[in-house]
């Protein structure tokens, strides 16, 4: 087994951990207290893609948002300032999540970065397709292009409705982010789980805040419940990426033992 795919999955099997002690944080009386046990680099790293064609004004806060949200409503530890890498990059394979958001077409993708994107997927990697222009066709058809390339003309498909990954950690209905969009995500599985979602909502569009804390952008045709709803999705994709391996009808075991127990 090549050393970035034992360490990535060791990386993802240890921020599972997390993932549970968010979940087990309800039994406690007293409030949950965050491990910092092995320091720095086992923060969870919201890390972002950088490519050629990007648009670098686009959502800069957006990630850095999503990461207080993810360490405030669970027990993971998130890197409050995430970085960027490319595809080609070694450090790739350091983390298991990659959100790669973008609002305008782009050119192929090299060789390298193509081969990067599939190994880091065949490693046990989780990767965030975030449209945020999903009404225009550029950034669309440039994503299309690239999954195809890497995965097949038919590896893209809509994610059925009850599928996990909707309630990982919080029950979501449809997926919504700056706009309501369509009401489904895409994804490309990959051994048995989906290595890959694709979301034409702008999710990081609602996450977005100007450096006096307020929301850059409203959200449409919205309300705060829609923004809320977003950030939940959020955490869900976050949730699923650290937790791959959980089964489907244990997700909400927890929960449901705590309502047994006359517990909120």
């Amino acid at each position: 087994m090549p050393a970035a795919h034992m360490k990535t999955r060791l990386t993802a099997a240890l921020l599972c951990v997390g993932c549970l002690l968010a979940w087990l944080g309800g039994f406690s009386v007293a409030a949950p207290t965050k491990a910092h046990a092995i320091g720095e680099r086992s923060l969870v790293d919201l890390r972002s893609l950088d490519y050629t064609g990007r648009n670098p004004a686009l959502r800069p806060t957006a990630m850095q948002r999503l990461a207080w949200e993810v360490r405030g409503r669970t027990s993971v530890d998130t890197k409050l300032e995430p970085t960027r890498v490319r595809l080609s990059d070694p450090s790739l394979f350091e983390t298991p999540l990659l959100y790669w958001n973008g609002d305008q077409a782009f050119p192929p993708l090299s060789e390298p970065e193509l081969q990067g994107l599939r190994r880091f997927v065949e490693f046990g990697g989780f990767v965030i397709i975030d449209d945020a222009a999903p009404d225009q066709a550029g950034f669309d058809a440039s994503v299309r292009r690239e999954l195809a390339r890497a995965f097949g003309s038919a590896a893209l498909v809509r994610l059925p409705q009850e599928h996990v990954v909707y309630r990982s950690f919080y029950l979501v209905s449809r997926p919504v982010g700056r706009v309501q969009g369509p009401a489904y995500l895409e994804a490309v599985e990959q051994s048995g789980r989906v290595a890959v979602i694709y979301s034409r909502h702008d999710l990081a569009g609602a996450y977005e805040r100007d450096n006096l804390g307020n929301y850059s952008l409203p959200v449409l045709p919205g309300d705060t419940a829609q923004r809320e709803m977003a950030f939940r999705l959020g955490v869900n994709l976050v949730l699923y990426a650290l937790c791959l391996d959980y089964k489907d009808d244990q997700v909400h075991a927890p929960f449901i033992m705590r309502r047994w127990a006359g517990r909120p």
